[in-house]
């Protein structure tokens, strides 16, 4: 007897490719549904991630700027207590005692301050600015429409678009 002639062989063969197909199919779909899982866990995590990185980013930016700040701040201090000694530079020079070892420790003090970004502000016809200007003094003039600068008593000073001190200015203007 031949394995074709025997009876429900073919039945017993189409069985057993039934069930293999059917446990395959089982564990394919286990498989589908362990990917998309994974894909799940993968998509959240990776959200996740994106937001600690900005985040971190964002913290970054705020220790650099707050870093930045605090050294302004310190700088504007330091510069701010050196001004009474730019004062007494600016007097010698204007009654001519700025000569020799003074005139060169003066201007490198200038040179050194303006490097920092110090910026001295405060001339004569200018367009008065109370934002910048103290004004001591004022008189009229009919020639004038507009606000003007005269006399500049003090200069004023500024750094890192923060003025220090105000310039102390004598200010004509129409009655």
């Amino acid at each position: 007897m031949t394995p074709a002639d025997a009876p429900g062989i073919d039945e017993m063969l189409d069985e057993a490719i039934a069930s293999v197909i059917a446990e395959e199919g089982l564990a394919a779909e286990a498989v589908e549904g362990d990917v998309s899982q994974a894909q799940l866990a993968l998509a959240e995590l990776t959200n996740d991630l994106q937001r600690v990185q900005a985040e971190y980013a964002n913290y970054r930016r705020r220790v650099d700027r707050d870093r930045e700040l605090i050294r302004e701040n310190a700088v504007g201090g330091v510069l701010t207590q050196l001004l009474s000694l730019l004062d007494d530079v600016d007097r010698a020079r204007q009654h001519g005692e700025l000569e020799g070892a003074f005139k060169t420790v003066g201007e490198s003090l200038e040179a050194t301050l303006t490097k920092l970004g110090l910026e001295p502000f405060g001339a004569t016809d200018e367009a008065f600015d109370p934002m910048v200007h103290e004004a001591l003094t004022t008189e009229s003039r009919a020639e004038i429409t507009e606000p003007t600068v005269i006399s500049v008593y003090q200069s004023g000073y500024r750094f890192a678009g923060r003025v220090l001190r105000p310039a102390r200015v004598a200010v004509a203007g129409t009655d």
